[in-house]
């Protein structure tokens, strides 16, 4: 027997007390092991940092996006930073889930949250320097996810910079983590949350997103060669991205595809199929610049914003699911009659203008440097002026000097060459527009189009922006009127009215035609044709200040002048505003404010805030009803609005309505009211000196009503929505004036004092007449 035969004999002493020593080392290194286990877990001496606790793993900190749902529970946007909205088990499709299994951890539903198995290949791979793949479980990979041990600082202890300790510390701290995992969720939790928060790339963060960005579709919808690119991404997000590389991601979807035809999870029938198919994409990046009403989310986000400030919450990070009033269909259908409108127009002032720049002044001639100046209030231009300083021909050459951008136009987005001055000019010469559409009886905006491309013009021309409204705002005027006791039918002369200013001029304002016909008007007639005269003597009777008084009692909040021409509409006004003021009419004299939200709910569905309109008793609800009758008559023969709405867009209804265009034709408006909706549009350039140079190309009733047409008709074709068409709702008493001027006598008189006062004033002041 040789000398290692004795020192392996089990009866050999030596033999006895190596076995011994190698016992005392194996139980010493996992009472060691379990001990240095326990000092992670409680961070013994903050030698090692932080681990979150049970009540932080089960809430766990992944950042969620705030959801903003229609009226009628249609998706309109979300705010993020990570774009990421979560699903339940019950939303995977079989085929993701068998392709995630069986690529990333087959034993997932046999361990504990650590795989021995993985963890002694990894480590035969160490040593042999034949790696074969990762070691972490799904749930390790959760723990990951959801809690960032690797790149949290908060999670480090005194060792964690020690080389070589740090990533055994952060390995250690995510098994402890998935053992608490495994205990705290089912397995189906736990691979719901790991879909849930992983990262696809394309900002898709998450399985629902993922799904909806590549294939527009929802992950229980995923077949089975849809789930394998998904599943494949997840090795190198950008590396096997489909739309930047389709190649490497058919390769790799192959792969796994191969992995589940391995572990019984596809037939190879199937793969064989399958294997040579080109990837189907439906792809579109979620994007702030895209999707239904995006003015609106972005005024929406300005309140949001507010309200979580001061209630301790995240917009971007909570998950709150928002509901608000706007109808999807009834937005689908106001973008569809703002674009196919403005597209029209735009070809029209194109051709208006061809060979031209279309910036101004009141004469007609182009305004000498207005690109020059409107380039400095941009960022470039700041940013040049930081950098150079007062060298402006250095300046001049980087703002004249080409490069390569996207431009809009309205046959889509285009490729091109150009200096930033020639952009800025570019884009100056777009009309933009403004349509907003509320529900009187509630407040609740129904449409909210803020411009014509959202992606390229950020401004919101519905609450942001303020415009002169020209002759939509002579109801507010009319109602001082009917206030103090003038009436429907009551009757004034069409002559040249002049009122005395401060300053010691006259304002005599012409009508539209620059004639007066002598001729009797009825204060419906007047307001129907819009005559100047007539607003001119009315303002004379009751004076500036009441009438600002009633527009702000019914809501308008700009800064008006109380002036003579604020019977014109020389003030500016937001749509907003105005929308909400005609409201007043139709409901019988309470002015509701405009609306958007109803509610706020939390992640899990609990809600955390309702909100009420503020209501007023603007007006009686007799002088209301009076107005309606009014406006309605610009919808009758005779009236501004007629011909357009009744031929043009065959609206028959009863309907009330004004139309409006203000000096130069820089400004068109048109207000639409009917018992169930109120709307308003306004069109003109960025800038007030650029716009049309006739009334015929540039009043409202061309230029503003066509959107609302085009909007009411396809609104009342929708029979889902259930928007009437019945005539107005007359008022629980009866009227204490008559409203048919036919039963007045004819020999009705007329206010003496026009013919006394203001016949034979001279014009000091000689405005341009705004209908």
């Amino acid at each position: 027997m040789t000398t290692r035969q004795k020192t392996l004999n089990p009866k050999n002493p030596i033999f006895s007390k190596i076995v011994s020593a190698l016992w005392l080392l194996f139980i010493g290194g996992f009472v060691a092991f379990i001990f240095y286990i326990y000092a992670v877990s409680i961070n013994f001496l903050n030698l090692f940092g932080e681990l979150p606790n049970l009540r932080s793993l089960e809430n766990p900190k992944s950042e969620l996006a705030s959801e903003l749902f229609s009226s009628d529970n249609e998706l309109l946007g979300k705010y993020f930073r990570e774009n990421r909205s979560p699903v339940d088990y019950e939303d995977l499709s079989d085929n993701l889930v068998n392709a995630l299994i069986a690529t990333e951890d087959i034993r997932f539903e046999d361990h504990a949250g650590i795989d021995p198995q993985s963890m002694v290949r990894v480590a035969a791979g160490i040593l042999t320097g034949q790696s074969k793949g990762g070691g972490s479980t799904l749930t390790q990979q959760v723990a990951k996810n959801l809690f960032d041990t690797r790149g949290d600082e908060l999670n480090d202890g005194i060792l964690s910079d020690v080389p070589g300790l740090r990533m055994l510390i952060l390995k250690t701290k995510e098994w402890i983590m998935a053992v608490k995992l495994e205990r705290s969720y089912t397995k189906r939790e736990i691979l719901t949350m790991y879909l849930n928060t992983v990262h696809f790339g394309s900002n898709a963060y998450g399985i629902k997103v993922a799904a909806k960005t590549f294939f527009n579709k929802k992950p229980d919808d995923l077949n089975v060669e849809e789930s394998a690119v998904l599943v494949g991404l997840l090795k190198a997000p950008t590396y096997y991205s489909p739309k930047m590389s389709p190649e490497n991601s058919k390769r790799r979807r192959n792969t796994v595809l191969a992995q589940m035809v391995k572990y019984d999870k596809l037939s190879q029938e199937e793969f064989d199929k399958l294997k040579d198919q080109d990837i189907k994409l439906d792809y579109r990046v979620e994007s702030h610049n895209v999707g239904l009403a995006p003015y609106f989310r972005t005024e929406a986000s300005k309140f949001l914003l507010q309200w979580c400030r001061e209630n301790g919450y995240d917009l971007y990070a909570d998950g709150l699911k928002i509901y608000t009033t706007i109808d999807s269909r009834m937005q689908q259908y106001a973008e569809q009659a703002v674009a196919e409108h403005m597209k029209d127009r735009q070809k029209a002032f194109f051709e208006h203008w061809k060979g031209r720049n279309p910036w101004v002044d009141q004469n007609m001639r182009e305004i000498e440097g207005f690109a020059e100046q409107a380039i400095k209030r941009t960022d470039r231009y700041r940013r040049l002026k930081a950098r150079f300083g007062d060298d402006q021909d250095s300046i001049n050459y980087y703002l004249n000097k080409k490069i390569p951008m996207t431009i809009f136009t309205w046959d889509g987005d285009k490729e091109v060459e150009m200096s930033p001055m020639d952009s800025l000019k570019h884009y100056k010469k777009f009309l933009q527009t403004g349509f907003m559409a509320m529900e009187p009886q509630t407040g609740h905006i129904k449409a909210w189009v803020g411009g014509i491309n959202y992606k390229h013009f950020k401004y919101d021309h519905v609450k942001q922006g303020a415009r002169q409204p020209g002759s939509t705002f002579k109801p507010f005027l009319y109602t001082t009127a009917i206030e103090n006791g003038y009436y429907p039918c009551y009757e004034v002369l069409d002559t040249k009215t002049c009122i005395p200013l401060a300053d010691g001029n006259m304002w005599c304002p012409n009508n539209a035609d620059n004639k007066f016909s002598g001729e009797k008007y009825t204060l419906r007639k007047a307001l129907a044709e819009s005559v100047n005269s007539i607003s001119a003597f009315l303002m004379n009777k009751l004076g500036p200040e009441a009438v600002a008084q009633t527009a702000r009692r019914m809501g308008i909040t700009t800064t008006l002048d109380e002036t003579p021409a604020l019977a014109l509409g020389t003030s500016d006004v937001t749509l907003y505003d105005m929308v909400g003021a005609y409201g007043t009419f139709v409901n019988g004299g309470t002015w509701v404010q405009p609306s958007y939200i109803t509610r706020i709910e939390d992640k899990h569905g609990n809600v955390i805030a309702e909100f009420v309109p503020k209501t007023i008793e603007a007006l009686s609800e007799q002088t209301a009803y009076m107005m309606v009758h009014m406006l309605k008559a610009t919808a009758e023969p005779g009236g501004t609005a007629y011909y357009g709405l009744r031929y043009r867009n065959g609206l028959k209804n009863e309907m009330g309505a004004k139309t409006g265009t203000t000096q130069n034709y820089s400004d068109a408006w048109f207000m639409g009211i009917t018992p169930d909706l109120v709307c308003g549009t306004w069109v003109g350039g960025e800038d007030r000196s650029i716009h049309f140079r006739s009334m015929a190309l540039g009043q409202g009733g061309k230029l503003a009503m066509p959107i609302y047409g085009s909007f009411m008709q396809k609104v009342y074709k929708d029979k889902s929505l259930d928007v009437s068409k019945d005539p107005f709702p007359k008022p629980s008493a009866p009227l204490s004036v008559e409203l048919d001027c036919n039963k007045y006598n004819q020999g009705v008189q007329i206010d003496s004092t026009q013919k006394d006062e203001f016949l034979n004033l001279p014009t000091e002041i000689d405005l341009d007449a705004e209908i």
